[in-house]
């Protein structure tokens, strides 16, 4: 129901691009700017200003990205109260999650989904990206939400949420406050997660992309989990590649710090990970759902 070009630009505000856009909306780039213009048009206004190869929000963008937050979230509720009479939804879905994703986005996000339908039972298993493909294959969970980028023909992958992989340490690091070269980094002992990670499967590539290998840094220990790096980063002076979504609070404390890379980044997806095929309707509702969040 969400008014399909508002909904083009409440992407494009969020993602600040408009390739990016196009890619999640799975339409073509100008098509983008086509549904942008005739807003622009019909409110007399500009809505986004460029500077350079980026593109900011100006203030009247600013105006109308809030309202559009606001009904994007009036007409969910508008829907799923609906739905809510129509129809009386039950049962059991069993959610497979990598961890960074368990951890730190999903909770919020099934909280309110039971807010809504006290009578679907979620189960939550986490796992690494490479046994939650492993699971869905054998039919063990519904769905899957993975931080990898290695794609399999027996799955549908579906976009679920933007991220960016960042450089960690803790605050006081002697590397803090720098910008560094690609060079740099074979100067700096490293914490990485553990085989079948989604994430260290994103950041090998990224960098073999620049020309370096993981194997020619210097490796102290890999670990499980984003928060055990975290604590272990805590007493040392190693550095880690973790997900935003899993510093958010340190960063705000000032007990981490981020280590700008020059002329270098890490973004990626997050996905949905499904049987091929005709979904059931408590995915279908899920899916739904989630989009709106």
């Amino acid at each position: 129901m969400f008014d399909y070009r508002l909904k083009v630009f409440h992407t494009v505000a969020s993602r600040l691009s408009f390739t990016k856009a196009s890619e999640e909306l799975h339409i073509t780039q100008p098509a983008v700017t086509k549904h942008i213009k005739e807003i622009e048009n019909q409110l007399n206004t500009k809505l986004f200003d460029r500077k350079g190869t980026t593109i900011q929000l100006t203030q009247s963008g600013k105006i109308l990205f809030e309202h559009a937050e606001k009904i994007r979230h009036i007409y969910r509720d508008l829907e799923f109260e609906i739905s809510q009479i129509n129809l009386q939804h039950k049962g059991k879905l069993i959610i497979g999650a990598s961890t960074t994703i368990a951890q730190y986005i999903l909770p919020e996000i099934l909280a309110k989904f039971h807010s809504y339908y006290k009578d679907i039972k979620i189960e939550l298993l986490t796992h690494n990206t490479e046994v939650i493909s492993t699971l869905l294959k054998k039919g063990k969970i519904d769905l899957g939400i993975i931080e990898g980028e290695s794609q399999s023909s027996y799955f549908e992958y579906k976009p679920f949420k933007a991220d960016e992989i960042v450089l960690v340490a803790k605050a006081g690091h002697p590397s803090a406050n720098k910008t560094l070269t690609l060079k740099d980094l074979h100067a700096l002992n490293f914490i990485f997660r553990e085989h079948g990670s989604g994430t260290q499967e994103f950041i090998q590539n990224r960098l073999k992309e620049k020309g370096v290998s993981i194997e020619d840094l210097s490796t102290i220990m890999q670990l499980g989990s984003s928060e055990s790096i975290k604590s272990y980063l805590m007493y040392s002076d190693c550095v880690a590649f973790l997900s935003i979504s899993t510093v958010l609070n340190e960063l705000k404390s000032k007990t981490l710090t981020i280590i700008d890379i020059k002329n270098f980044s890490i973004e990626r997806n997050f996905h949905f990970i499904l049987p091929k095929g005709e979904q059931s309707e408590l995915i279908e509702l899920f899916l739904k759902f989630i989009s709106y969040n």
